[in-house]
């Protein structure tokens, strides 16, 4: 497996980050949830992403949102990727562990940097009837996430 590095070079003093390889997650639905969480504070990305995968707040989806239904609130058309938000809430919780590591405080920080990349595709075949097959892929996804202390 290659080294995948970070597209974003920030100040090392005052930033953590943390990054997830090859997850088994969807990747349009990483991308739309990078989208709402980035920027945000640290407790209240958690609060989100906790929402998220109790099926409480819905996900905004704006370029993935073909035959979408409409969610209450102020979005049009969203969804609730509880798996992606899973692993997302990982990242963080990674992040804000490095980050009190390196002596910086967690709770006063937020999120500066977040971006989901396709990783590689596993290719695997699910048997059918009368000798064929179809394709079953697993797409992977790299989440790398950078906080930085709020001045």
């Amino acid at each position: 497996m290659a080294r995948i590095k970070y597209t974003v070079e920030l100040e090392e003093d005052s930033t953590s980050r943390a990054m997830g390889s090859e997850l088994h997650i969807s990747p349009k639905k990483s991308r739309e949830l990078a989208k709402a969480i980035k920027g945000k504070r640290t407790k209240a990305a958690r609060k989100y992403l906790e929402d998220v995968t109790a099926l409480k707040q819905a996900v905004p989806f704006k370029r993935h949102c073909d035959s979408l239904g409409h969610k209450k609130g102020s979005m049009a058309a969203g969804r609730y990727p509880v798996k992606v938000a899973h692993e997302f809430l990982k990242i963080l919780k990674n992040a804000e562990s490095n980050a009190e590591y390196k002596g910086l405080d967690s709770e006063n920080m937020y999120i500066a940097h977040v971006a989901a990349k396709r990783g590689r595709v596993i290719r695997g075949m699910r048997p059918r009837a009368r000798g064929r097959a179809t394709p079953k892929n697993t797409e992977t996804v790299y989440v790398e996430m950078i906080l930085k202390e709020v001045l």
